[in-house]
């Protein structure tokens, strides 16, 4: 089971991983309705690591996102259901849009993106070179998606 960790203690958290020879890998989102995409995302992810560390996008940074009526689960519950999936070892709060700061700090040994991304728009892209980050691009799974479950249910 995972547990959610304050920004704060990020930094030293990983070093500590490190220092015990685990590799560390880390992807953003707001994972607001957990379907089946996030689930295989999220193992995929871990497969490049010993430690999946999700950076969760706050209420807040949410809300600026993806509109008023967003998000439909809370913060706190997002964090505890992402907590409770197996691949996910840690998850960190974050109110910025991007977790490009949070990244720059942490400098994972893996990120991963979803496939819509490339190197090339990957808004990331520089703190990964700057740090030497692998960058994994993941593909969706073909038609989940939470916007979709919100479009099946308005109908």
């Amino acid at each position: 089971m995972g547990t959610v960790v304050g920004r704060e203690n990020l930094v030293d958290l990983i070093s500590n991983l490190h220092g015990e020879g685990k590799t560390v890998v880390t992807t953003n989102g707001c994972f607001d309705i957990l379907h089946v995409g996030h689930v295989r995302y999220l193992q995929k992810t871990k497969s490049f690591a010993d430690v999946l560390i999700v950076l969760l996008n706050s209420d807040i940074s949410v809300k600026k996102i993806k509109g008023p009526t967003r998000p439909i689960n809370n913060e706190a519950d997002r964090a505890e259901i992402l907590c409770a999936l197996t691949c996910v070892d840690y998850v960190v709060l974050f109110d910025e849009d991007s977790p490009r700061d949070l990244l720059d700090e942490m400098k994972p040994d893996v990120y991963t993106k979803g496939a819509d991304y490339t190197m090339e728009t990957l808004p990331e892209a520089d703190i990964m070179r700057k740090n030497g980050t692998r960058v994994e691009f993941i593909s969706f799974v073909e038609g989940k998606s939470t916007t979709n479950i919100i479009n099946k249910i308005n109908k």
